[in-house]
């Protein structure tokens, strides 16, 4: 079954974490027998001048074509505009990417095409898919829904390519039933959790991780984009209820100085640490050394993050969104809190005072692997096809 998978999150050189999920989703689904991908990523480019600034000028200069792992990988580039342009994205994408899927169907034809995330992809697909004449399906992961799925001139263009869609995937039951809200048919949506890297998200001795750091006390981990939804904010304010604790904040985003500023005026900036975008091969000892990962996110799917510090056995603080109740499946996993300071502060006093097995822990998140992930999917399109 030869599968074209459209996603404008995937990784590339100069931001090898941005949508690694993708990526690994689809190494494994490659992997199952009788399965190709093909992987479309288009770029957005600002239009001239502002494409002369930044990390623009880097993703200029991305090839159009390459070879990623085991994956060949189109890169077109559509033209984005910053900030207004989301309700004209997924014809510009569409534009883009139509003459480049119609050469590669012509050549080897494809059975599905695979949105990988709500919006604008699915939208995208759905005007290929008309074009081309097959089907195809659109997997949700969170902020496409939240986020998207209510912004005007975007969401009517998410519930008519729901109704398009051949089968839909969501990251949770979580954000199944928020998908089902927004007017989309439950018996149409298969929950799809993320896969796991079990040989790698392992425990490890935490004492000795945290000595590599440099870090002697209590350390809480939260890795996320430094954005208001993701909720550091609320961290750094429990930190004065945490004495001798350290946060450390893996992760870049617009918020940074705010979050600087709340540091020195709560007098805690000594204790907070600004990680940057770590590479995802380095996640594994940040996760093991932490005693604690808290991520209070207002709104998730199924938080990467969440899954793989289990695994590592470090007990998680979350807010009770998204699948995290999914993930949750014994009292060692940690805490559901309300987003306040002093609720977050009181749940990873208790796991300070009361450490957790780290076996027990990764117990919670033990049926997740790459393998069954590829399984699960390649049983969907098997089915969607039929």
């Amino acid at each position: 079954m030869r599968i074209l998978t459209l996603s404008t999150l995937f990784p590339a050189a100069p931001r090898p974490n941005f949508g690694i999920f993708v990526e690994r989703q689809c190494a494994a689904l490659s992997a199952v027998r009788d399965f190709a991908v093909t992987v479309i990523n288009p770029i957005g480019i600002a239009p001239w001048p502002l494409s002369l600034f930044g990390q623009q000028t880097v993703l200029r200069e991305l090839p159009s074509k390459e070879e990623w792992g085991e994956l060949t990988v189109y890169r077109p580039r559509f033209t984005a505009i910053p900030r207004i342009g989301g309700r004209f994205n997924p014809t510009m994408i569409a534009n883009a990417v139509l003459p480049l899927a119609r050469r590669l169907h012509a050549e080897t034809p494809f059975d599905l095409i695979d949105a990988e995330f709500f919006y604008p992809d699915g939208p995208a697909a759905m005007r290929l898919s008309k074009e081309l004449g097959i089907p195809f399906t659109i997997k949700a992961r969170g902020a496409d829904i939240h986020h998207w799925g209510s912004q005007p001139g975007c969401a009517e263009q998410v519930i008519e390519a729901a109704d398009a869609a051949t089968g839909l995937l969501a990251v949770s039951g979580a954000l199944k039933a928020d998908m089902v809200k927004l007017g989309m048919a439950a018996d149409k949506i298969t929950v799809h959790h993320t896969g796991l890297d079990q040989s790698r998200f392992v425990p490890r001795e935490r004492a000795s991780e945290k000595s590599s750091l440099g870090i002697a006390g209590p350390l809480i981990l939260c890795v996320g984009a430094l954005i208001p939804r993701k909720g550091q904010a609320l961290l750094i304010a429990a930190l004065p209820d945490l004495p001798d604790a350290t946060l450390m904040l893996a992760g870049q985003g617009a918020s940074e100085a705010d979050y600087r500023a709340l540091a020195d005026s709560l007098g805690v900036a000594d204790r907070v640490r600004y990680m940057g975008n770590v590479p995802h091969d380095d996640l594994p000892a940040l996760f093991a050394a932490a005693d604690v990962m808290a991520l209070v996110s207002a709104s998730e799917g199924l938080a990467n993050a969440w899954v793989e510090a289990l695994a590592c056995g470090t007990p998680v603080v979350a807010g009770d969104v998204g699948g995290i109740r999914e993930l949750m499946k014994s009292p060692e996993a940690g805490h559901i809190v309300d987003r306040n300071p002093t609720a977050i502060a009181a749940a990873i006093s208790n796991l300070l005072a009361n450490p957790r097995s780290p076996h027990a822990v990764a117990q919670n998140v033990s049926a997740f692997s790459w393998d069954e992930n590829a399984r699960q999917l390649a049983a969907f399109f098997r089915n969607v096809v039929a």
